[in-house]
């Protein structure tokens, strides 16, 4: 057996272990680099990969994917600075909600960089006044994202978060990862945020070092619904040498435990297991 099917039979294993842990209905798809970089990923894990769910905060990506093309086409750019007014303010998850005052003008490239690294609720509303969900979408399709779209509201601005598969939220990952889903320096942008120590880390990166840690790109998601509490986590693993060496999306619905957001939740424990596990495969890249 050669080491990439060891690698692979190890990731597979502690994968299923952990989702009969966890319970639940899992939707994931892992795929591993090879060492040359050459060619597509290698699938590792494909479970029920082009299963429609809704991505919850996954979906972030997706926006500062629209917002970041709108960049890249020079109709939009990073330094443009917005109001932060309090008829916007969300609550939940990031850090904009905690001001007490509001008021605030604060650039496009803050406003991602909140979205995506502590999941700031509002800054999804401050992407739609720059990119509308109808553009979202649209951006999104001319992509080749057949079933990643926001829900469009009544108001243009305004919108939720909206549905996803494993395998479009992968191959949106595997996509900036090798710097083609936008320009470079946009993949670049996003990637930083992505990668940064000060972000999530209760799930895949949790039982790693503070160097380890800044090789994983991480976007989790988390809220319920009818079918139960539902716990998402999608990356990116790169190599020493800053290739990316493995590509996971990780979905999982109909879960207990719904109202514990938590580290000690039995999905995102079993994040952390597999995170272990994933990276290890990759480590000595």
């Amino acid at each position: 057996m050669s080491i990439l099917e060891i690698y692979n039979q190890g990731v597979r294993e502690v994968y299923e272990r952990q989702k009969a842990r966890a319970g639940g209905t899992w939707h994931s798809h892992i795929t591993l680099v090879d060492a040359a970089g050459v060619g597509q990923p290698v699938v590792l894990v494909q479970d029920d990969a082009d299963h429609v769910t809704e991505g919850y905060s996954v979906q972030k990506l997706a926006v500062a994917t629209a917002v970041m093309d709108k960049v890249d086409r020079g109709e939009l750019s990073l330094g443009r600075k917005l109001d932060l007014r309090a008829d916007l303010i969300l609550g939940g998850t990031g850090s904009y909600h905690l001001h007490t005052v509001w008021g605030d003008e604060i650039t496009v490239a803050n406003v991602l960089t909140a979205m995506l690294l502590v999941s700031d609720n509002t800054a999804v509303r401050m992407c739609g006044r720059v990119v509308p969900a109808q553009e979202i979408n649209e951006i999104l399709a001319a992509k080749g994202f057949a079933h990643t779209r926001v829900e469009p509201v009544a108001d243009p601005a305004r919108f939720f978060l909206g549905d996803t598969t494993p395998r479009e939220t992968h191959d949106l990952l595997w996509r900036l990862a090798t710097r083609t889903l936008l320009t470079p320096a946009s993949c670049d942008f996003l990637l930083g945020i992505l990668r940064a120590t000060g972000g999530y880390h209760d799930g895949v990166r949790r039982n790693m070092s503070s160097r380890e840690r800044a090789r994983v790109a991480t976007k989790p998601g988390q809220d319920h619904n009818t079918l139960g509490a539902s716990r998402h986590e999608a990356g990116i693993m790169f190599g020493a040498d800053g290739a990316p060496a493995l590509i996971y999306a990780l979905f999982a619905e109909g879960l207990g435990d719904r109202d514990n957001y938590g580290a000690t939740h039995p999905a995102v424990e079993a994040h952390a297991v597999l995170g272990r596990a994933m990276f290890d495969a990759v480590h000595s890249r």
